[in-house]
Parts: structure tokens; C-alpha cells; sequence
């Protein structure tokens, strides 16, 4: 099974289907489209989709998240240091990703857009973290990365509130002097 998954056909009708999923939830509600409307978009049939897909939901999670991805660029991250140029443009992507999204199927799928954010910023933080810091917490580490995902997801909700103010990335600037300060701070004790 793992070798099909990495079959290049494979790949490609899980794209379609997803890029079936987002040119959908471009026309109508996500609680709208069925099973049915992606398999007649990607002409593919039901057999198909269940291969690749528990339900319509499994297929939300993994289509927000591969396009999250996309737009954080996770490679960028990876071997990065938590620092000012990596919180604005990781701030800057999800920023970027929430606006894409707000006309399609974000009413009622805030929470389960809210979590996939915050469940990729967390793996992003720590493991930036932990390349920065050699330290024997893990635990304080985990904390940490959970609490700047959280942060960052509410800061980029507030700044969507009020996105006419100000670009992301001077919202987002006048907070860092202090995130970094308290980062910084936490791993000098």
C-alpha cells in the first residue's frame, strides 16, 4: 500500500480531487457539497474517493492543510531559527491563507480551520525551537510551540477583523520585540 501512494497516478487523482473540493467550495457551501458533486467535478468514481478519503471531511482536513503547507512553504521553516523575519512571514502566510479561504467554505468551519493552523504552526515552532535551543525540556519546548501557534492563529483572527488598519506585517511587527524578548528570556535561565 505505501508504494501506491507514492505512485505517481495516484497523486495526481488525489490532486484532482481536491482541486475538484476547492473549485467547489468556491461555488457553494462546504455543508452543500456532497460526495457526489466531487466525483462528477473530478470524474472519477465513489470507489475512488473512499480510496483515498474516510468522508467529505477527511478530505476538508487534508486539502486545507496541503494548501496551508503550500503557503507556509514548510521547507523554508524547517532548518530556520525562530526569529523577527520568520514569525512576520509565517504571520504573513497565515494571514495570506485565511483571506484565500474567506469566501469559500470558512462559515461554520472556523474550528476546523482554526485547528489545522494551529496544528502545523505548533510542529513549525518546535521544531524551530528545538534547533535553537539545545535544551533537556522538551516538555517547555512543546508548551512553548503550542502557545506561540496559539498566538499567532488569534493575532491573524484580530488582524482579519481589522485587516483595513494596517498590512500584516506591521501588525504583527509591533508585537515580535516582545515575543522574541520573552522567547529569549525563557532559554536564559
Amino acid at each position: 500500500m505505501t508504494q501506491a501512494k507514492t505512485d505517481p497516478r495516484v497523486l495526481r487523482t488525489r490532486k484532482l480531487m481536491m482541486d475538484s473540493f476547492i473549485e467547489l467550495s468556491s461555488k457553494k457551501e462546504f455543508k452543500d457539497i456532497t460526495v457526489k458533486d466531487i466525483t462528477e467535478e473530478a470524474m472519477i468514481n465513489r470507489a475512488t474517493f473512499y480510496y483515498h478519503f474516510e468522508d467529505i471531511y477527511d478530505l476538508l482536513d487534508k486539502a486545507l492543510s496541503e494548501v496551508l503547507l503550500i503557503n507556509l512553504d514548510y521547507n523554508d521553516y524547517e532548518n530556520n531559527e525562530l526569529n523577527e523575519e520568520a514569525l512576520v512571514n509565517i504571520f504573513k502566510a497565515i494571514t495570506h491563507f485565511q483571506k484565500s479561504l474567506s469566501n469559500r467554505c470558512h462559515r461554520g468551519y472556523e474550528d476546523t480551520i482554526a485547528l489545522i493552523i494551529r496544528e502545523q504552526l505548533e510542529i513549525i515552532f518546535y521544531n524551530m525551537l528545538l534547533k535553537q535551543q539545545s535544551t533537556e525540556d522538551e516538555q517547555g519546548l512543546k508548551v512553548t510551540a503550542v502557545v506561540l501557534s496559539w498566538g499567532i492563529y488569534g493575532a491573524s483572527v484580530e488582524w482579519i477583523r481589522h485587516s483595513k488598519e494596517m498590512s500584516p506585517e506591521e501588525f504583527i511587527k509591533s508585537a515580535i520585540p516582545y515575543i522574541i524578548s520573552g522567547v529569549d528570556r525563557g532559554f536564559t535561565k
